[in-house]
């Protein structure tokens, strides 16, 4: 049976496969940029103390605590013993100081101090994901420390995952759906397809679908998708999305639904919950990734 072209995409976007070098998915990139970018911060703070570490021993965690260079916006440096002591911390940890961590765990219930211990101990240098508040959103979020040991000290340095909150899909989709209606659907169109349109930020993307022929029109993440028959695509646990996005809006004119995508910035098929409302002929649509 010969398959249609969306079967390949829908085996591509939901079995997690890679996508080939030589065949970029330049909005998808969008995300990835920002987490290439703190991850590259990350790692140069983490030079710098581990340098600095080198140069002055112990006598270095006071710099850690309160020098500004060893601080970058939301990055900070902190030091675990190998017994899991929490030993210096520029950021939200300052509190753990002085206390065993070894058994700590997120709020998923996660042992990560554990993990990074253990993952030292044995390769020397990793990283580890975890829960985390972040000072600067004044939220918890996901977490992705890089860490070195250097002799019976683990020098650590960690950036955020931007994660977007149901509020601000919503928001995002009254604004797609106002453009659509302002400026009609061929400029909305462009404007979320386009990696500078103002319709990507982080893990927030538009996504919109012809309600008669069930193609898709726009999809900031996976430009691929645009111009392909979304009928028969179906999530890992077959869920046929786009088939049953355009039966709620159908019939009620907006709705929600909920499917394991792929998200652009984790670069991990995860749950997402999708706010879709009909307009102009189209299902327009933004979701965020609930894990």
């Amino acid at each position: 049976m010969k398959l249609a072209p969306v079967a390949s995409l829908c085996a591509l976007v939901m079995l997690a496969l890679p996508v080939p070098a030589a065949e970029p998915v330049p909005a998808t990139a969008v995300g990835g940029l920002v987490q290439r970018a703190d991850e590259n911060r990350s790692m140069r703070l983490l030079n710098k103390a581990v340098a600095r570490f080198r140069e002055a021993g112990d006598a270095a965690f006071d710099e850690f605590n309160n020098a500004p260079q060893f601080k970058d916006r939301e990055l900070y440096v902190y030091v675990l013993g190998m017994d899991g002591t929490m030993l210096a911390s520029g950021g939200s940890s300052v509190a753990l100081v002085g206390r065993n961590v070894a058994t700590m765990q997120d709020a998923a219930g996660k042992p990560f101090f554990r993990e990074m211990l253990d993952t030292a101990a044995k390769s020397g240098e990793g990283r580890v994901e975890y829960r985390w508040m972040n000072r600067a959103d004044k939220r918890e979020e996901l977490k992705v420390t890089l860490f070195r040991k250097v002799g019976e000290r683990i020098i650590a340095v960690g950036y955020y995952i931007p994660r977007a909150t149901p509020a601000q899909a919503k928001d995002l989709l009254e604004r797609a759906v106002a453009a659509v209606k302002e400026k009609g659907q061929q400029a909305a169109l462009a404007a979320f397809n386009a990696l500078d349109g103002g319709f990507m930020q982080d893990d927030l993307y538009v996504f919109a679908i012809d309600l008669n022929s069930q193609r898709f029109l726009a999809h900031g993440a996976m430009p691929k998708l645009v111009g392909s028959d979304g009928h028969d695509l179906r999530d890992p646990k077959g869920k046929a999305i786009v088939a049953d996005m355009v039966n709620i809006v159908s019939r009620k004119g907006e709705g929600e639904l909920d499917y394991a995508w792929r998200n652009p910035v984790t670069d991990k098929l995860e749950s997402k919950h999708s706010f879709i409302r009909r307009v102009d002929g189209m299902l327009v649509g933004v979701g965020y990734y609930t894990r």
